[in-house]
């Protein structure tokens, strides 16, 4: 998987959200400790699910702005998973979210891929935003600035679906 070219200078990267609804394919991933998980376990909850790696430079230069959306976004039910494609595991991404001082985003992990090639990922970054009943709502690929005010708003927008409105959004 090759890495998609960085967020121009002076954008957000909102240029690229591709909105479209579709049932949100089937995956599973990994947890830190390496437990098995699907989107199924994250019902009722909005969900960010970033595609990334700690080799791609695009990926490393948007998650901080990932790990500020995720504080900014916790306590209206939307979560950020950020699913690392290191083969290395939480062995190779615990230390880099120590580096970067990433402190609001769980470490997710998808080493062989599965994920990523169920979710039709065509390169890294790529983020598909999913609403609280499971649809596919929209995805970016390549680097944003997610804690954009308005990527803020359309990961608020966009993962409204069956829910009630989040407070406080727009």
């Amino acid at each position: 998987m090759q890495a998609a070219p960085a967020v121009a200078a002076g954008t957000t990267g909102i240029e690229k959200l591709r909105e479209a609804t579709r049932p949100a394919p089937a995956i599973a991933f990994q947890d830190a400790d390496g437990k098995e998980h699907t989107l199924s376990d994250f019902g009722g909850r909005g969900l960010v699910i970033n595609l990334w790696a700690t080799w791609c430079p695009p990926c490393v230069a948007e998650m901080p702005a990932l790990d500020r959306l995720a504080a900014l976004v916790a306590a209206e039910g939307i979560l950020v998973l950020p699913l690392s494609s290191d083969r290395g595991g939480r062995a190779q991404v615990e230390p880099f979210y120590q580096r970067l001082g990433l402190r609001n985003l769980g470490i997710w992990l998808d080493p062989r891929g599965a994920a990523a090639r169920g979710l039709g990922a065509r390169g890294l970054p790529t983020t598909v935003i999913v609403d609280r009943t499971g649809m596919e709502r929209a995805r970016l690929e390549g680097e944003a600035q997610w804690d954009a005010a308005p990527l803020v708003a359309a990961v608020r927008r966009l993962t409204r679906g069956g829910g009630p409105p989040a407070s406080g959004s727009t």
